[in-house]
This record gives structure tokens, C-alpha cells and sequence, in this order.
């Protein structure tokens, strides 16, 4: 036998023995169970002391369990007029949708879904407050089940089920409370109201939501695009809050357990110099003009000419802030026009030019009003320069070369002070630099090359490029009397959390011409209206009572191969000056290539806007140039009170009240108790009587909004501005959904 063998047998015989068996299988199991304690407290003392487990923090797990946390999104500053009418303000809407899944329940079972035996009463409460027909509301509701009757999550109900007020929700919320039907949610989206629509949109800009196709609506954020949106973007953002709370195992809020980490610092409001009366004309007058000659593009500018505040900027092409009509969607040939042109883009301004041209002469001595020269033509170099009569006209005086707009005599004038001096003069008036208004992508513009022929062109405003900001900061110094102000856009930014105010004074950026010389500059320019011979615009621009002094301007248009040559290839403008002797407005308006042009083109805006000016001027003193006071009224709590008593105190407070319904007692008023108003806004205060429509005839579309969500109807409008005709005339009941509104310009 082997020892292998051996071995074999002796181990055999050992296993036999039942006693040997139980000894080892003893001692493997005591072994094993020393080790396993030994390594479950090495373990749990590690995690003890690292609180960590696979690289995951306990702490940080356990409040995930048991701490929640949501965002408390910060209010985006309004954008204001200067009298606080709102151009842009943040609003929040909401999308509905129904939870059909049957999954959907609480800790103890209970069904949070909505159930197919509700259907028929959810798509009534829907078609109340969304005004969604019951029949699509069932529609929707039923296409969520699946022929196996199984459903999916959720179904939305379409466009009438997105962009839901505050108040709509919270009725449709209060309604099925009430029927005790769950299932109907809501997503918040942040969102932005412009109530006047189209109104100096380029310059306001717009704003869009950041992730706007994440589910997750707290990820989303309103971010200015364009405009005052965009270069004060963070001004008007403000800063997002948080809350933390302890929650329990379905997520909930555990009561007394909320605390507030971080306020949310709701964004500062920016209150613009435009006033919304100037400017709601100046956007009918571009409409105007725009339907009747069909512009390649027109820009107008309405400015204070001792302050430089523009009190009415616009353009066209142009666009809805809101619904992006005119910016988004657009098909060729009806490009968008994504430029602010009045800062953006320069051009060749032509003949209004001829205004620093006599003024720089002037103040050098160089122009005699009474010498005279024959108009026509002259050459230069090789290029021979042609007046636009060429010469019918004969001999003129220079002061008549103004008036008549003789671009000869300007490069007479040109040629006495040199080329040098007349560019140094263009330096002085600030062309061929920024206006640093703070605005996005502002163009330099160019001054005339050294070229002898370019420099005496740019005497009559060719060969020389300028932008809309630069031309009315060089026409301040004529119309305040030789002191050249900045183009200012923000009167002031308010701070609604410290209640701090940053007021923006006028700058001063230059004086190139004594005041003598800008008050004889002017007394030329009203020839241009008013000389019957020799007035290029005679009878033209005229505001009643008021002499104007002004300048007009045909520019030709440079091309791929040199100016170009159609029959109203041209930039056509206008500059004016009101009242002539001692000038409060200068309003400068440009037309380029329009289809068909006549004289009165842009008469069709100037003439009724500078009239609204000055009426306003006459019986508003000074509203139109100098800073109002925002007063802040905290709206007391009217209910209860009897009509007459509330609205007299209403009225003593600086509010305006108006009464809807033709009961006694106040039962609901529009702005909360604790809420602040402005002076002079509106506070709506409803009866216990039937809902009587009041007189709305020169609301603001912002108003109209209000009444529409105090009222829970549906508003419609046609036009921009203010209105004109109501659908519901005054004194009469208020039925329907859908009240309907005529707007139309400031009168």
C-alpha cells in the first residue's frame, strides 16, 4: 500500500467518526461568526466616523429623505414710461393638464387622479374659467384612455389650456375642491406682459424663458433679448430665493417645519424717459406712413432739447414684444428686422447735414446771409456737384442757400474754412464717435476720408455716415443755444427692496457754437417753412401758433457699383425745432427707399406728433421735461364700505376708483389691502349689484388687462394705443366671456 493510499484511508476513517465532525464543523462556525462581528464593527465604526457609504454621504442622503427645498423666484422689474405707465411687466402663467394614471395616490390610498366618472365635470369647470368648448375638453380627457383601458400619465388640453391667469386657476382649483375631484395639476411658467404691444420695441426689447422645454419649471428664468431686456438684464432679473423644509416620506411639507433661508430680491424697476402719449402717436404716424409709401425702413426720434431725454423713439419694420409678431416666424421677403436702426445702422444723412456746415461757418465769420453766389453747379477735382434744381433758382444769398437747400453754397462755405476746420467742426458736433449711449452694437459712424472731393461732399451730408443718437446729440447744441447734450433713455431706476432711487441727470458732452450763433441758426432754419420763394419745405410742416425752425434732407444711397439711381433711391428726413425761438422738442424723422414719395410723406407723422407735443406742453407744464413724482400709495381695504364712502376715500388717497355694478356695498376691489399703487391709477371696486361695464374710452390696454382678470372675461383688442370703441357699451350688463376693444393712437 502507498502512502498516498494510506493517507486516504486514515482520512476516511476520521470522517467516519460523527464526533470529529461536529468538533470541526463547531469550531468553523464559531470562527466565522468571530470574523463577521469583527468585520461588522469595523464597518459600522467607519461609517460612524466618515458618515459615508460607497463614496455616498449619509447626511447628505438622509436630507434628501427628509428636507425639501424649493425656489422662490425673484420678481423681474417693470419697464416703465416716466409718468409709471407700464411698458413691460412680470406676470406668471399657467398650463393645465390631468393626472390619469392610476398609480397617482397618496400614502393611505387615496386616489389623486382624476377618475373617468368626473370627466364630464372637469371639462365644464375648464370650459367656465379657460373658456376650452366641454366637447374638446372630453376629447382630450378620453384620448388619455387606450382601448386595452389602461391610460396614460397625463393629457394636456392644447392652446386653451396654456397661458392661464392666476386667478383662472385658482378658481378652476377652488370649483373642484368644492366637487372633490383631484387629478388637475398645474405648471407655473414665468412670463412677460407688454400692454402696448408694438412701442419702441427695438429699444424696450423682449425676454424669453431659459429651458423653456424642460418639464421642470423651476429650472426656468426670463432673460432679456434685445433692448433695455438685455442690457439690464441682471438689473431687472433680481435674485432667486430658497425655502427649506423637513418633509415626510411622500414628499410633503411637515407643518411648522418651513423656514425661509433666502429671500428672493425681487429686480429694480426702470422708468424710461418715452412718454407713452408721444410715443403711442408716433407709432400711428409710422403706421401711417408705412401703408401709404412702403419703406425700406423709417426711424423717428422725439427729444427734449434742454434735457435730451427722448420722450418717443421707433421704427419699422418693427415687432410684438408678446406674441413676437413682426420678429419670429417671419418668411422672406418680409425680413425681420433684427437691428435697433436708430443706433445700429449709419447712413448718409444728406441735406439736414447743412445745418453744422452753416453753423461751423458761422461761428468761424465765414457766412454773410446777404452775399450772394450762383447756384447750380461747381466742380471739384474731377467731380462736378449739382443742386437739386440744378440752378432754376439763379443767384441765392447763403442764407437763402439754406432754406433752399443748395448744396453748392454749402461747399462754398466749406471751401472758406478749409478742410481742416470743417473737420475739426465735425469732431466738435461728435461725429465719427460713439454717443456711448449704452445701448447694444452702437455705431461710431465715419467722418469723410481726406479726399478733397469727399470733404466738400460732406459739407451737404454725403460721403460722411452718421447714426440717428449722433444727429440729434449735434442737434441739441442749435436748439439749446450752443450747449450739447447726451441722447438720454432711463429717467430713473427704482429699487423696490431699499426704496433707493438712481436718478439720471443730463450730461453735457460739448459747446461747438456760441448761443448767438445758434439762435441766428434758427431764425434761418423757420425760412424753410415759412419763405414762399425760397422755402424748400414751404407750408409743408406747420403746427398752429408756433413758428419751426427746420431742415430737410434727400440722400443718396451708396450700392454695390456707387449711389444708386432709382427714382426714390434716396433716405429722405426732416429735422424740426419747436418753438423755433426757444426750441423744447427737435424731432428727426428718416424714410429710406420708399416705393412712392411726395412732400408730405413725413408730414403725415411730424405735424400731428409736435401738435400733441405742445398741447401737451401747454396744459401738463412741464411733465413732458421734468421729472414726475412716483408717488407710492398703499392701497387700503375698501370692502364692506359703502360705494359713495369708498370712493371718496379712494379719491383722497390719490387713486382714481371705479365702480362696477350698481350696488351699494363694496364687496372686491382689484389691488389688495397692503398692495402699493401709484398716484392717480386706477382701483376697481365691484358691487353686490349686477356687473355694470363702465366708460373705458381712453383706457390703456394695461388697464384693460386688469379689468379683464378682475372681471374673469377674456379681453380682445384691435389696433395699439388707447381706446377708441368698446364692445359692451357703458351702462351695460356684462355678459359673455369676451369683452372686445377698438385702440387706437393718443389724440
Amino acid at each position: 500500500m502507498t502512502i498516498k493510499d494510506k493517507i486516504k484511508k486514515n482520512i476516511k476513517k476520521k470522517n467516519l467518526n460523527p464526533m470529529n465532525n461536529r468538533k470541526k464543523v463547531g469550531i468553523i462556525l464559531f470562527a466565522t461568526s468571530i470574523g463577521l462581528f469583527f468585520l461588522f464593527a469595523f464597518r459600522l465604526t467607519y461609517i460612524v466616523a466618515t458618515g459615508e457609504v460607497a463614496g455616498t454621504k449619509l447626511k447628505e442622503k438622509t436630507a434628501e429623505l427628509y428636507e425639501g427645498n424649493r425656489l422662490v423666484k425673484a420678481k423681474r422689474g417693470a419697464i416703465l414710461d416716466r409718468n409709471g405707465n407700464p411698458i413691460a411687466e412680470d406676470a406668471t402663467s399657467f398650463s393645465v393638464f390631468a393626472v390619469l394614471s392610476d398609480t397617482y395616490v397618496d400614502g393611505k390610498g387615496k386616489k389623486l387622479y382624476a377618475q373617468q366618472k368626473d370627466f364630464s365635470t372637469i371639462a365644464t369647470v375648464l370650459e367656465k374659467y379657460i373658456g376650452l368648448p366641454k366637447a374638446e375638453g372630453l376629447t382630450f380627457l378620453n384620448n388619455g384612455i387606450n382601448e386595452d383601458g389602461s391610460t396614460k400619465y397625463q393629457v394636456e388640453f392644447g392652446s386653451k389650456g396654456k397661458n392661464i391667469t392666476l386667478e383662472a386657476k385658482q378658481n378652476i382649483e377652488k370649483e373642484l375642491k368644492e366637487n372633490k375631484i383631484e387629478g388637475i395639476k398645474f405648471d407655473d411658467h414665468p412670463a412677460r406682459i407688454y400692454p402696448n404691444g408694438v412701442f419702441s420695441s427695438h429699444f424696450i426689447g423682449y425676454t424669453e424663458a431659459t429651458n423653456k422645454d424642460n418639464k421642470n419649471t423651476e429650472d426656468q428664468k426670463l432673460v432679456g433679448k434685445m433692448g433695455l431686456e438685455e442690457v439690464y438684464n441682471k438689473t431687472l432679473a433680481g435674485q432667486d430665493g430658497r425655502i427649506y423644509y423637513e418633509k415626510d416620506s411622500y414628499g410633503n411639507p411637515l407643518p411648522g417645519t418651513v423656514a425661509e433661508e433666502q429671500k428672493a430680491v425681487d429686480g429694480q424697476d426702470i422708468y424710461t424717459t418715452l412718454d407713452n402719449r408721444l410715443q403711442s402717436k408716433m407709432e400711428s404716424g409710422m403706421d401711417a406712413i408705412v401703408e401709404q409709401y412702403k419703406p425700406e425702413n423709417l426711424g423717428a426720434m422725439l427729444m427734449n432739447a434742454k434735457t435730451g431725454e427722448i420722450l418717443a423713439m421707433g421704427q419699422r419694420p418693427s415687432f410684438n414684444p408678446e406674441t413676437k409678431a413682426g420678429l419670429a416666424d417671419v418668411k422672406p421677403p418680409e425680413e425681420p428686422l433684427w437691428r435697433n436702426i436708430l443706433v445700429e445702422d449709419k447712413f448718409e444723412p444728406g441735406s439736414t447735414m447743412k445745418i453744422f456746415t452753416a453753423a461751423a461757418a458761422m461761428q468761424e465769420g465765414m457766412f454773410d446771409p446777404n452775399a450772394t453766389f450762383v447756384s447750380g453747379r461747381i466742380k471739384i477735382a474731377d467731380r462736378w456737384v449739382k443742386d437739386h434744381d440744378e440752378g432754376a433758382k439763379g443767384i441765392l444769398t447763403y442764407r437763402q442757400a439754406l432754406s433752399w437747400s443748395s448744396n453748392v453754397g454749402m461747399v462754398h462755405l466749406e471751401q472758406r474754412m478749409g478742410d481742416a476746420k470743417w473737420n475739426d467742426y465735425l469732431k466738435k458736433f461728435k461725429f465719427g464717435e460713439s454717443t456711448n449711449s449704452g445701448l447694444l452694437n452702437e455705431s461710431a459712424g465715419s467722418l469723410p476720408t481726406e479726399n478733397i472731393v469727399d470733404r466738400a461732399m460732406s459739407a451737404f451730408g454725403q460721403a460722411v455716415s452718421v447714426t440717428h443718437f449722433q444727429m440729434m446729440q449735434a442737434y441739441t447744441a442749435v436748439a439749446n443755444n450752443g450747449t450739447m447734450v447726451k441722447p438720454q433713455f432711463i429717467n430713473k431706476i427704482v429699487d423696490k427692496n431699499t426704496g433707493a432711487e438712481k436718478i439720471t441727470q443730463p450730461e453735457v458732452v460739448g459747446n461747438p457754437i456760441s448761443p448767438e450763433v445758434a439762435s441766428t441758426l434758427r431764425s434761418y432754419l423757420v425760412d424753410t417753412i415759412e419763405d414762399e420763394n425760397y422755402g424748400i419745405a414751404h407750408g409743408v410742416y406747420e403746427v398752429p401758433g408756433y413758428h419751426i425752425a427746420a431742415k430737410t434732407g434727400t440722400a443718396e444711397i451708396t450700392g454695390t457699383s456707387g449711389y444708386m439711381e432709382g427714382a426714390t433711391d434716396y433716405t429722405y428726413s426732416v429735422v424740426e425745432m419747436i418753438p423755433a425761438e426757444d426750441p423744447e422738442y427737435i424731432l428727426y424723422v428718416t424714410l429710406k427707399k420708399p416705393e412712392q414719395y411726395d412732400r408730405n410723406a413725413i408730414a403725415v407723422l411730424a405735424n400731428p406728433l409736435l401738435k400733441l407735443a405742445m398741447d401737451i406742453k401747454d396744459t401738463d407744464t412741464g411733465q413732458a421735461q421734468v421729472e414726475p413724482v412716483a408717488e407710492n400709495i398703499t392701497v387700503a381695504d375698501y370692502r364692506n364700505l359703502e360705494v359713495e364712502a369708498a370712493k371718496a376715500a379712494i379719491q383722497e388717497a390719490n387713486l382714481e376708483p371705479i365702480v362696477i355694478g350698481q350696488g351699494q356695498v363694496v364687496k372686491k376691489q382689484s389691488t389688495k389691502a397692503g398692495e402699493v399703487l401709484l398716484a392717480k391709477q386706477k382701483l376697481l371696486l365691484l358691487t353686490d349689484g349686477e356687473k355694470i361695464m363702465p366708460d373705458v374710452t381712453g383706457w390703456s390696454k394695461s388697464d384693460l388687462l386688469k379689468l379683464g382678470k378682475f372681471l374673469n372675461v377674456n379681453t380682445e383688442f384691435t389696433g395699439e394705443g388707447y381706446v377708441t370703441a368698446q364692445s359692451i357699451a357703458p351702462g351695460e350688463k356684462i355678459t359673455g366671456k369676451t369683452i372686445t376693444f377698438t385702440l387706437a393712437g393718443a389724440e
